[in-house]
């Protein structure tokens, strides 16, 4: 079912953290994350619970991830094309696992997830929509952005929420990082939802 070195419980290479191993302030984010009806996607089996690994880390990270996520003005529906954009240029299955559902909900259409998981051209999309796609390929297929497309995200999102949306981008790397190294997988019954590399 998964590989040897993957705990069974946790999904991935470290087992799920013990509540009663951590300090206070670990226990309170164990509790959130396994509260059914907190605010992560995954609670304990996924980046949260590797995170909780790093207690001090953790409780750093999770505010910026609240902020970025919630606070910083992206809206739904842009903060999820960034996600699964990111998720899709890194392969990371189980990133694109957990939030393609969220995409869905936020009004994402079938359609333009398509587009983002086989590659496809961004022409005919609504600018908002293409740019955030189009600036995620190129952080990370090109590794260079070009003027043209800084100045139309610039355009677009003006100053600050262009900072914020690249540190989004950012952001959900270095958890497709985590997920990678920790070898974080799918639910047993799901099939990989990108297309292998």
């Amino acid at each position: 079912m998964y590989p040897d070195d993957v705990d069974p419980m946790s999904g991935c290479r470290l087992p799920v953290p013990r509540r009663e191993d951590l300090e206070v302030a670990g226990q309170r984010t164990y509790d959130n994350l396994a509260d059914p009806e907190g605010e992560t996607i995954r609670g304990l089996r996924g980046p949260g619970g590797i995170m909780l690994h790093s207690p001090e880390l953790s409780s750093r990270a999770r505010p910026l991830n609240r902020y970025l996520r919630h606070e910083a003005g992206l809206g739904g529906r842009v903060r999820e094309l960034a996600i699964l954009t990111t998720a899709r240029e890194l392969d990371s299955q189980f990133e694109w696992a957990a939030h393609e559902p969220e995409a869905l909900a936020e009004g994402v259409s079938r359609e333009i997830i398509d587009i983002i998981k086989h590659r496809k051209d961004t022409g005919g999309l609504d600018e908002a929509d293409a740019i955030v796609i189009e600036l995620g390929r190129q952080i990370f297929g090109a590794r260079k952005v070009t003027s043209a497309t800084f100045a139309r995200a610039l355009r677009q999102f003006g100053r600050r929420t262009l900072v914020d949306l690249v540190a989004l981008i950012g952001n959900y790397a270095g958890t497709a990082a985590l997920l990678t190294a920790f070898d974080m997988q799918l639910d047993p019954s799901q099939p990989p939802p990108l297309p292998q590399p």
